[in-house]
């Protein structure tokens, strides 16, 4: 009875992988289409360098970009291979950019865009996303300055134990490869 089983089984695996692909009008290799804020976030694809103080000195810091999920999917990685390290992923969420990050703090907040205008894109907290800012450290709020197509700064607010925290704008320059 196994073998009948791992035979009737092993058909159907080599059935489905030699049928043809989902009708091809339905795939696209084009990456997917967001708002106007997304595609402008797409222009951060690959690596990027600075400087930030985080109340301790500067420090080196890099942004990684990658696209992912067939073009829906903006990952972004902070301070790579290192206990720190943090994802944050924007999305298009019914049509607006939308971000979660994942927080060293170990916490998930959400953003949603609050404004966009030729050269900046302005997040700010989503408070759907389950954290109490009155109680619980975390990133509230994020504006990205495209300063040119090789330099952006960015700018974070932070609640810090129900406080908000002053802000470190950081200058990122594109690496070169």
């Amino acid at each position: 009875m196994k073998t009948i089983i791992s035979a009737v089984c092993a058909t159907i695996l080599l059935i489905a992988s030699t049928a043809p692909a989902a009708d091809s009008s339905t795939q696209s290799s084009q990456p997917k289409k967001g708002s106007l804020e997304f595609e402008k976030m797409k222009s951060l694809i690959g690596t990027w360098t600075g400087k930030t103080d985080m109340g301790q000195g500067p420090i080196d810091i890099s942004l990684q970009y990658r696209l992912l999920a067939g073009g829906s999917v903006l990952e972004e990685r902070c301070f790579s291979g290192t206990p720190n390290e943090m994802i944050t992923m924007y999305y298009d969420q019914n049509g607006r950019l939308a971000m979660t990050h994942y927080c060293m703090f170990g916490n998930r907040p959400g953003m949603l865009l609050k404004a966009s205008d030729a050269n900046s894109i302005q997040l700010d907290f989503d408070g759907t996303c389950g954290i109490d800012p009155a109680k619980e450290s975390h990133m509230h709020a994020l504006k990205i300055t495209f300063d040119d197509a090789n330099t952006i700064t960015t700018s974070c607010k932070a609640i810090m134990d129900g406080k908000e925290a002053p802000e470190h704008p950081t200058t990122f320059k594109r690496a070169k490869l």
